[in-house]
């Protein structure tokens, strides 16, 4: 991705690597294009597949070392058990 104040240029790649996530970053130009398209695309994750949002909020949360939304506590204390996620 390349910026340049506001503006931001995706690579042909990259779109194609986003859109293989589900990701459609052809049409962004701007950080608030980027944040509504990552907004659809979390959306969409919650409609279809809240199992795999939970995990990759459970995820970040744990890469970014903070605790996971407190909606999250019955599958925090559920992968705890099983001791992917540790203490937490």
């Amino acid at each position: 991705m390349l910026r340049a104040g506001n503006a931001v240029r995706f690579t042909p790649n990259e779109v194609e690597d986003y859109r293989s996530l589900g990701i459609d970053f052809a049409g962004a130009r701007t950080q608030d294009d980027i944040e509504q398209a990552l907004g659809l695309w979390a959306q969409t994750l919650s409609n279809e597949r809240p199992d795999l949002l939970d995990k990759i909020v459970l995820e970040l949360a744990k890469a970014k070392e903070v605790r996971p939304p407190a909606s999250l506590d019955l599958v925090v204390s559920d992968v705890s058990s099983a001791g992917s996620l540790g203490q937490s």
